[in-house]
């Protein structure tokens, strides 16, 4: 449904974006993850033909998005990171007017606002005027015209901004649901969402693409060492993070100090330790049988794998994580 092939954009003699080239299947999901001005904006601007590539092709649901803009256009339902609302309107004339500015006709508008009304939950701010909104039903609201003419392609930029926490789940899981019905591309920058709502990442960096990937295959690919959550009961903490030290394929061990491992322990008299270890050791084996022989109480055993923050270290710098 969407592909680019061999993609630059310059401003004058820079470039935002390098040699792209990635292609959504019908029906994914897929996270655009970059740090601020690493080229995900340019990239969703000439894919929804907002501005022209450079170089390279830009095709979305088989249009190409230079020759056959219009064509391309009706298949691509757009949510920029700015919304660009008309704040003396309300939600429905708002979306009525959308509809008419994408060419569909009265029947099908007066049959499609009240739908996409209930489908991003703002029935109770139908006749409210969109400058009266809070940011999260202003973003709402967005992704209503967005949805509007039923494209088969969604494409959000940022879409949970500077909204409140509650509206960010509530935002979230509504791209969620709608990813059951449309191919959709969600740029961010913050990477728990991504990895909240996508099936498939791809990084940008410095206007390249640096990762294709689901996210677990990505922390396998990258994982230099092998993290362990270990929980034992009946046990001094020092001598048991001495003796894990001294386990020779073991390269650190320390206190878990997560809150939700923390918390745990208070309520059930547990220690939580996270061990680093060489991978291919068979660590968890040995640790298994080094807690049995010290007659400690193991409670959990389990390897940890990267988190999408470290992929996105170890994918954008230089420094090794392991």
């Amino acid at each position: 449904m969407i592909k680019l092939e061999h993609m630059s954009k310059y401003y004058g003699p820079y470039p935002a974006v390098l040699d792209v080239s990635f292609e959504v299947l019908k029906g994914e999901i897929v996270g655009f993850l970059g740090p601020n001005g690493a080229g995900k904006t340019t990239t969703m601007r000439v894919l929804t033909g907002y501005t022209p590539p450079t170089r390279g092709d830009a095709v979305v649901a088989g249009y190409n998005i230079v020759s056959h803009s219009l064509d391309a256009r009706r298949h691509i339902g757009y949510l920029p990171e700015t919304v660009p609302l008309y704040l003396d309107m309300t939600v429905t004339d708002y979306l009525n007017y959308m509809g008419s500015l994408r060419g569909m006709n009265r029947s099908w508008v007066n049959e499609r606002v009240p739908k996409v009304i209930d489908t991003v939950r703002l029935n109770d701010y139908r006749d409210a005027l969109v400058g009266k909104l809070s940011k999260g039903f202003r973003q709402r609201t967005g992704i209503a015209q967005a949805i509007l003419h039923e494209p088969d392609v969604l494409i959000l930029d940022e879409p949970t901004i500077g909204i409140d926490p509650i509206q960010v789940v509530e935002t979230r899981e509504l791209i969620s649901e709608l990813g059951e019905d449309h191919t959709l591309l969600l740029s961010s920058h913050i990477l728990p969402e991504v990895s909240m709502i996508c099936r498939r990442v791809l990084v940008i960096h410095d206007g390249r693409i640096v990762a294709d990937d689901r996210p677990d295959h990505l922390s396998e690919r990258l994982q230099h060492s092998e993290r362990i959550e270990l929980t034992i009961r009946g046990a001094e903490p020092r001598a048991v993070i001495g003796e894990m030290r001294d386990l020779p394929m073991v390269v650190d061990a320390r206190r878990d100090n997560r809150a939700e491992s923390v918390a745990r322990a208070e309520r059930d008299g547990t220690m939580p330790l996270i061990v680093d270890a060489r991978p291919n050791a068979r660590a968890t084996e040995v640790i298994a049988n080094k807690v049995i022989e010290q007659g400690w109480g193991l409670v959990n055993l389990t390897p940890l794998p990267l988190t999408l923050e470290e992929i996105f270290l170890e994918l954008t710098t230089e420094e090794d994580l392991g």
